[in-house]
């Protein structure tokens, strides 16, 4: 015996009156819940499973919660699997443990528990000596671990859950989360049993959680009233919708007087939020091979953010580099795999305060960790998606949030890579999928975004393109906001031949000839701007433009010396006519500063310099190599190199001193049309190579 059946008995015994399990169909009582469960090990031992494991897709009842307690008592491990398993992580779940059987269905009946039972052959697996519960993860790359647990392991976290919060607690227990869920199984029904609660299992539908991954909002708040529920476990993502449902109805729940939440961070807004409506929080902090609780906060309702101590049967420590490392009972291993004896380092990064609070500041790895409380490598994601003809990179992220967010770098500058998006996504378990993505331009090493072997800098990445819901200064904003068009604008041909060094001479030529065209405009553009801003009282945006104007002026010259150098003719060119395409990024400019809000004249900024920073990095040097041009010949890119790092700095400064919405929306409606329209200037350059093949 675990020791469950008999704190069952013993609450019979005292004459407790509260049920033990109430699925709104007929209340058990602690007698009967031990007459049930008795009887179901003694069914369990002769139907054959020979010590080897049996899997459970159960959805709450009063017998399901019975069955499983049952299963635990027999000492035939079993596999509680979640329902968000998709088919084939159902499968290798249960081949990796080598299930000989999958029960589907169970019913009271008649004071008995009657099961649907189906057999399986299947190669048997090597489990570590005492496993009672496979607890199989997602899988950070979608192929579910087999975390192996003892009974003896289980019951001990169960009893220290309700020796912290106190037994007094222990009420009308409802459960959210299903049973394939470690959390729901130890810190919900083991603890309801052993600390003397009401066990509430309603079945998904009744609770709105018939797909769990999208919740009925209001038919779960309404069921969590009508259960006179007291107690809930919840992921961060629940937490988020039963606090929202709360605020738009007013419905208030005052029974509650415990809200425990785990499996992911909880930002300071939701914490907030939470407490405006009365919910009494509790987090905690832990992990499968734990037992699932680690750490709970003592004080609950007030919240501030930490997890608080160890319920105490762990003991907890930092390495060096700030990994927490849990000591104390701990899972067997994995299938196949036992685990060598000593502390787990668990991959979190923490603190710990003076008062022995601990505080989760981040993940070593890069594992991922859904608000729903799921584990997904974004390499897994990744992967897929670079392997798909329409992509050219992608970073996938989503670590807190409910759904994940790729970024993707495309193929090509017309490229749609929704198609690709879809093909990966119907490869992919639901919480795995990416709910929505944006186009963004390369990571490269020039950009850090990108290490020298080849890695992905996702903190910088984070960076440059943060999410939509972070309070973030203007500069970044911009950045995110134009993201898709300067992706495509980096793919143009033209432009991707001349940052690698594969074009001609002649090519090079052509590019300065349209370059001298714009820049000798560049002047001219901003001193009708700066008159129109002065005019206007932007004395701010107008004194910047003055060192603009200062340090812009004759750089036209430059691009002629450049030409020359090159081979060119700089009188031939200066005569020239632009391009249509050149003359129609320059009439734009003119007419919005004329028509328009002259501060979006900053767009335009923001494009040539940041493209110039690029085309001086990578493409001059290329160039020169590959045509064996003097140096002379690159003054123009070369000094806008050192030049516009220097302004870009500056330019990041000035950006986040606007804080006026319509020069920033102005900015970056401009910056839009610049990068499309910068694109068309290198599109219309007929590459030499191009014309040979025409």
């Amino acid at each position: 015996m675990t020791g469950l059946l008999n704190s069952i008995r013993g609450h019979a015994e005292a004459g407790r009156t509260n049920p033990a399990f109430d699925d709104g169909v007929q209340p058990i009582g602690w007698a009967g819940a031990a007459v049930a469960i008795a009887g179901a090990v003694t069914e369990i031992n002769c139907l054959g499973f020979d010590g080897r494991p049996v899997g459970l897709i159960l959805d709450h009842s009063a017998a399901s919660a019975m069955l499983l307690v049952a299963f635990v008592e027999s000492r035939i491990p079993i596999i509680p699997l979640p329902p968000y398993f998709s088919s084939a992580q159902r499968l290798a779940a249960l081949n990796n443990a080598g299930a000989v059987a999958l029960v589907t269905n169970c019913a009271f009946d008649c004071g008995t528990i009657k099961l649907d039972l189906r057999y399986r052959e299947v190669a048997k697996a090597d489990l570590p000596s005492g496993t009672a519960v496979i607890s199989f993860s997602s899988g950070s790359t979608g192929i579910p671990k087999g975390v192996c647990l003892s009974a003896a392991h289980l019951i001990a976290v169960a009893t220290a859950v309700c020796d912290r919060l106190g037994r007094e607690m222990a009420g009308r227990h409802l459960p959210i989360l299903p049973f394939g869920i470690l959390l729901e199984q130890v810190a919900g029904l083991f603890a309801s049993l052993i600390a003397g609660g009401t066990y509430v299992p309603l079945p998904g539908e009744q609770v709105g959680l018939s797909d769990p991954l999208r919740p009925d909002l209001m038919a779960l708040i309404g069921a969590i009233d009508r259960a006179q529920a007291t107690s809930l476990i919840v992921v961060p993502e629940y937490l988020s919708a039963i606090v929202a449902a709360m605020e738009v109805s007013g419905v208030r729940l005052p029974r509650l007087n415990l809200v425990a939440v785990g499996g992911a961070s909880i930002s300071d807004a939701l914490l907030g939020r939470a407490r405006a409506v009365g919910l009494p929080i509790c987090q905690g902090y832990g992990m499968t091979e734990a037992g699932s609780v680690i750490t709970l906060e003592a004080r609950i309702g007030i919240s501030k953010g930490s997890v608080g101590r160890s319920i105490g049967a762990h003991r907890l420590s930092l390495a060096d580099d700030g990994e927490i490392v849990i000591d104390g009972p701990l899972f067997l291993g994995l299938v196949g795999n036992p685990r060598k004896p000593g502390p787990f380092a668990t991959g979190d990064i923490g603190r710990i305060d003076e008062d022995g609070q601990l505080w989760i500041e981040g993940r070593k790895s890069n594992l991922i960790v859904t608000s729903f409380g799921r584990n997904v490598s974004p390499e897994w994601i990744e992967g897929l998606l670079a392997a798909q003809p329409e992509v050219a990179q992608a970073m996938v992220r989503g670590d807190g949030d409910a759904t994940l967010e790729a970024l993707i770098v495309p193929a090509g500058p017309a490229v749609d890579v929704q198609p690709a998006l879809d093909r990966v996504n119907g490869a992919l378990p639901e919480y795995a999928r990416a709910a929505r993505f944006r186009l963004v331009p390369p990571f490269t090493p020039a950009n850090r975004q990108l290490t020298g072997n080849g890695r992905l800098r996702r903190a910088a990445i984070n960076q440059a393109y943060p999410k939509e819901t972070e309070v973030v200064p203007f500069f970044q904003r911009l950045i995110a906001a134009t993201s898709e068009d300067q992706a495509r604008f980096a793919m143009t041909p033209q432009l991707i031949a001349g940052l690698t060094g594969q074009i001609s001479r002649a090519d090079y030529i052509a590019y300065l000839t349209q370059a001298y065209h714009h820049v000798r405009q560049t002047v001219p553009l901003m001193l009708e701007a700066r008159a129109i801003l002065a005019a206007r009282g932007n004395m701010m945006l107008a004194n910047a433009l003055d060192e603009y104007i200062v340090e812009e002026t004759g750089h036209e010259e430059w691009v002629l010396d450049d030409i020359e150098a090159a081979g060119g003719d700089r009188a031939i060119a200066a005569q020239s006519a632009p391009n249509p395409a050149t003359k129609a990024m320059v009439d734009h400019a003119y007419r919005v500063i004329r028509t328009g809000n002259p501060a979006a004249f900053f767009g335009m900024v923001f494009v040539l310099e940041g493209t110039s920073v690029a085309m001086a990095s990578h493409g001059a040097s290329a160039v020169q190599q590959k045509l064996g041009l003097p140096k002379a010949a690159f003054r123009y890119l070369n000094s806008h190199g050192a030049l516009d790092q220097d302004h870009m700095k500056f330019f990041e400064a000035l950006m986040n001193r606007i804080d006026d919405p319509k020069d920033q929306s102005a900015i970056i409606e401009m910056a839009k049309d610049m990068f499309r329209l910068f694109g068309g200037l290198f599109g219309a350059i007929e590459l030499e190579g191009t014309r040979h093949a025409a």
